[in-house]
This record gives structure tokens, C-alpha cells and sequence, in this order.
């Protein structure tokens, strides 16, 4: 997944209890990211950060005011640079408008009470506008804690300190310094934590006991031998948890034996129009967050997709002589829920 989705690979796995396979990752991959798009879409607007160079004609092509211009999709969460006719702007004269409110900004305009008071024309009045910044809606972040260890500029693993796997999923966007990062996989790594005491291989047995319950989350999974388990509460120094989760098989363990989690990120360096760049241990490391309505439709449109495919195309609300088409009415109303709030709506442009 190279552009960025609304909602990761565990977020369906978890509503779904999609056993992890090869031809299943495909499957909640593609899901996710026609769900997104579509979310995209609707909403006419790209909720996730991208830094980028983006170039506009003249003002005078869209019929604006010499010293504003629309921005229309391209809607700015930052900016870094403004140039008009080959002149920088001066920072204290680039004004991002709707100021009470954005991001996002949906226009530029420039101080009329400064030496730059419109836009400039080059020799032509094709693209002499160009702002360097941060598009996108909102850049929402969570901080998950520091990487453990000196990443250079080619390496594709993170680990962070403090986090645990419930933190992050496969298509989660992370931010080190200025560089971003799309997670792409995930690996077990030990979590130095061993089993207390003896567990038995009985479907009912969902009590573990490990040293430290804090160095665990809930929702999180770890592989005891080759079993995987669901974290659902933790009790103290107790993991109570689901047991043969993702498909693995119920096995007896003895004390002693380590717990593994999958926190080591496998991810895509220098995304989203950021450079890949060297960060020393210790480093901040932040997750973007979309819109919570963003991600609760990119779910729902991926869970939809892939039941859909399931059902070839024709998923019915009842079975026999009185089947009929399921209707989605729920999946209609969380649409119309999603856009009444987050939609770009139209605007016309005076004459």
C-alpha cells in the first residue's frame, strides 16, 4: 500500500477474525484501499499529510481578486513557501484562509498592506504561482514513544520504544523528525516477558500469567510456541486473553516460555513527499491519525467489499424463498454521516 488508507489490516482482521494468510492480506489490502478512495470521493477531499511543490495560473484565470487564491482540492494544512512570478513571499505576508477554523486552508492571500499586495505575472500567466507546504486536511498525531536503536537511511524496520503492536497496524503513517513512513508488515520480536506458570492446551484456559502485565496492551497479540493469542483485559500481571487467535492451534505451554509480539514495523521510508534521512536512537516517532468518521467508513467500505466478494457480488438479508438483496441501509447512513461532516462542499465562484 503506497498511498495511505483510513484503516489497517488489524482493524478488519479484529472485525472479522480473518485468519492471517497470504491470499487474505491481498484481499483486506485491496479492501482498504478501495475503501479509502472511496472515502476520498465522497468527501471530495484527501484527509492524509503530503508535502509537495503545487503550481497554479494567474488569479485572474479564476476570476478571483488579484490577491487570493483558491485552492480548491488542493487544500493546505501548512505552508512553507510562496512564490509568485518568481519572487518568494515573505512569510508575514501569506495569510491562509478560513483562519478561525482551518486547517484545512481553502485559499491563500496575500497582505494587501504589503510590498507584495497581489499575485505576480511571469512572461505568461501559465503556473506563476507555486506554494511549497503541507496539503491535506488535518495532520492529527498520536506520540508513540522513541526508536530503540540508530536508523540510517536505508533501513526498513522501526522498533519502537514503549509501543506495543496494538499501537500500529499495517497501514498506519508514521512521522520520524520530517520523514514519513507507511507500515507495510510487521515481525515478532521478544517482548522479554516469559510465562509465570504452567498453561494447559484447553480452549477455556484464558488466564496467562506473565511477570510485568504492563509491558502488554489490550487488543495486542502475542505467539507463546506456535500458539497466537488476543490480549481482551489484563488483570494485573494476568493476560486475559483469546486463545488460537488467527487461525494458530491450541497447544499447552510450560513456565519459562518467551512471548513474542509482532512490534518491529516494516515500513516504506521517505513517503508522502518527505525524504528518507538518518534518525539516532531515540528519536520521537509520531502516528497520524485520520478523522474518525474517515476511518469508521474506510473500515465499513472495506468489510463491505470483501463480503461482497464473498458473496459474489450478491450478499442477500435472509436465506430461502424470502431472500432478497441486502439494502446496506446502515453503510448508507454512515456515507451520508461521514460527508455532512467531513465533505467538501461545492462553492461558486462570482463571475
Amino acid at each position: 500500500m503506497q498511498t495511505p488508507v483510513y484503516a489497517t489490516r488489524e482493524d478488519i482482521k479484529a472485525a472479522l477474525d480473518v485468519k492471517q494468510t497470504a491470499r487474505a492480506t491481498r484481499a483486506i489490502d485491496r479492501a482498504l484501499a478501495s475503501g479509502s478512495r472511496a472515502v476520498d470521493g465522497l468527501c471530495r477531499r484527501r484527509f492524509y499529510p503530503e508535502l509537495a511543490s503545487r503550481s497554479w495560473d494567474w488569479p485572474n484565470g479564476q476570476r478571483a481578486r488579484p490577491w487570493r487564491l483558491w485552492l480548491d482540492e488542493n487544500e493546505l494544512i501548512s505552508v512553507t513557501e510562496v512564490t509568485t512570478g518568481g519572487t518568494i513571499v515573505p512569510a508575514d505576508a501569506v495569510f491562509l484562509e478560513p483562519n478561525a477554523y482551518g486547517p484545512p486552508y481553502n485559499q491563500v492571500q496575500l497582505d494587501t498592506a504589503s510590498a507584495t499586495a497581489g499575485w505576480i505575472g511571469g512572461d505568461t500567466h501559465q503556473r506563476t504561482i507555486t506554494i511549497t507546504g503541507l496539503y491535506g486536511y488535518r495532520n492529527d498525531e498520536t506520540h508513540l514513544g522513541e526508536t530503540t536503536a540508530t536508523i540510517d537511511g536505508t533501513a526498513t524496520t522501526v522498533t519502537v520504544d514503549a509501543t506495543t503492536s496494538a499501537d500500529t497496524g499495517v497501514g498506519s503513517v508514521l512521522r520520524i523528525d520530517d520523514e514519513r513512513l507507511l507500515v507495510t508488515g510487521r515481525t515478532q520480536v521478544d517482548t522479554g516477558q516469559t510465562l509465570a506458570a504452567d498453561v494447559d492446551g484447553q480452549a477455556k484456559t484464558t488466564v496467562i500469567p506473565v511477570q510485568d502485565g504492563t509491558e502488554f496492551a489490550v487488543d495486542e497479540t502475542v505467539l507463546l510456541d506456535g500458539e497466537q493469542l488476543l490480549i481482551v483485559d489484563i488483570a494485573g500481571n494476568s493476560l486475559i486473553v483469546r486463545r488460537a487467535w488467527d487461525g494458530s492451534t491450541l497447544a499447552p505451554h510450560t513456565a519459562g516460555a518467551a512471548l513474542y509480539a509482532p512490534r518491529a514495523l516494516v515500513v516504506t521510508r521517505g513517503a508522502l513527499g518527505t525524504t528518507a534521512s538518518a534518525h539516532p536512537s531515540g528519536s520521537n516517532v509520531h502516528r497520524w491519525d485520520p478523522p474518525a468518521l474517515a476511518h469508521q467508513l474506510a473500515l465499513a467500505e472495506a468489510i463491505n467489499v470483501l463480503l461482497q466478494e464473498q458473496a459474489g457480488w450478491f450478499r442477500t438479508a435472509s436465506g430461502g424463498s424470502t431472500s432478497r438483496e441486502a439494502t446496506l441501509e446502515a453503510l448508507k447512513s454512515l456515507r451520508t454521516q461521514t460527508y455532512d461532516a467531513l465533505g467538501r462542499k461545492a462553492r461558486l465562484r462570482g463571475v
